[in-house]
């Protein structure tokens, strides 16, 4: 009797030890395949070149192959998404507000896990991850920079449309601002509802915002961001000397004619590595992910064309976010954003 217990119970506990090791298995993903999905090329020295060149550079830390889907615009990406997944790609990062109904959709139907920006209640464990990425702490230093350096007492602020990544950078630009020079005046102009890719209407619209007095823009917009820098090259501030432009997430240092002060810099390379490992422990659509300045995920680029004296109280601004003297909430709304401004132009389509 008590031998037949004894090799029951070994039996029990073997088929135990058998059934965690199959859960394991199961709940262990193997990362394979990296894809992302971006609306426009990626070259664009913002949004869709920082995705593209921070998801490369994560397969490459992992030894992954990188499937990139590049120039897709703002339409229905399903097709695209369907093609990758027939591929093997493991997770598909859907780099683009607009992506964020058809991803999930296709998730579901395929099985294969994406991540998908400004829809932070869209969580799915296993299957569906937001990364709904706030440069705000930037922002609010690209503020106190711009109301140190500005001539006229006006900024202007230019973007391509209201997603929550671009208010919350516009509320903490328009906060530090505030902070630094009280009366100091605020323009805001939006281009279109979506008007990522709108290089002539950014130009359009800066030129006007300078007109009104602004001799510092900031501007958020991919590749309508090139006709705001455009407008700054070519058109003299209202006390007849030189505008500024202040970029978001990427450098453009490179193709700089000296108008580019200074650029809220993003670095996506912690989130999508964040997403692989999450992937592969199990803990994929479990959580949100998020940047900031006390690991550098979010900088402000240091040209020459600041003087020591201005960066040197900008970055003691950043010592107290980071040491958390200086808390920053971001602003997710467009009308809380649109309060905090003199002046609000909202373009049409």
């Amino acid at each position: 009797m008590y031998g037949s217990t004894k090799r029951t119970l070994l039996g029990f506990a073997a088929a135990s030890a058998l059934v965690g090791a199959m859960a394991a298995s199961a709940s262990a993903v193997e990362v394979k395949k990296l894809a992302v999905l971006v609306p426009e090329q990626g070259t664009d020295f913002g949004w869709n070149q920082q995705g593209v060149d921070a998801a490369r550079a994560v397969a490459e830390k992992y030894g992954l192959e990188f499937l990139p889907a590049e120039g897709l615009g703002y339409g229905d990406v399903r097709p695209t998404l369907r093609e990758l997944a027939g591929e093997g790609a493991s997770l598909m990062i859907a780099h683009a507000s607009g992506y964020n109904t058809a991803a999930p959709e296709i998730a579901a139907e395929t099985g294969v896990p994406v991540a998908i920006v400004d829809a932070p209640d869209a969580l799915k464990a296993g299957l569906v991850a937001d990364y709904t990425l706030s440069g705000h702490e930037g922002a609010y230093l690209a503020g106190v920079l711009a109301a140190t350096m500005t001539r006229t007492g006006t900024l202007g602020i230019v973007t391509s449309g209201e997603p929550p990544s671009w208010n919350s950078q516009s509320a903490a630009f328009a906060q530090g601002a505030k902070a630094t020079k009280a009366d100091i005046k605020l323009l805001y102009a939006v281009i279109g509802p979506a008007a990522y890719a709108d290089a002539a209407g950014g130009r359009r619209v800066t030129e006007t915002v300078i007109a009104a007095g602004a001799d510092i823009v900031f501007g958020q917009g991919d590749g309508s961001s090139f006709g705001m820098i455009e407008a700054v090259e070519t058109t003299k501030a209202s006390d007849g000397g030189q505008a500024w432009f202040i970029d978001v997430i990427g450098d453009k240092s490179s193709i700089d004619k000296g108008f580019l002060l200074s650029s809220v810099l993003w670095n996506m390379v912690p989130v999508y590595s964040a997403m692989v490992e999450d992937l592969q422990n199990d803990a994929f659509g479990t959580r949100g992910y998020s940047i900031g300045l006390a690991d550098d995920s979010v900088q402000l680029l240091k040209t020459s064309h600041i003087p020591d004296d201005v960066w040197a109280t900008v970055m003691g601004v950043r010592d107290q976010i980071v040491g958390g003297s200086l808390k920053l909430e971001p602003v997710w709304d467009a009308e809380a954003v649109r309060a905090l401004m003199n002046s609000v132009e909202i373009g049409e389509e």
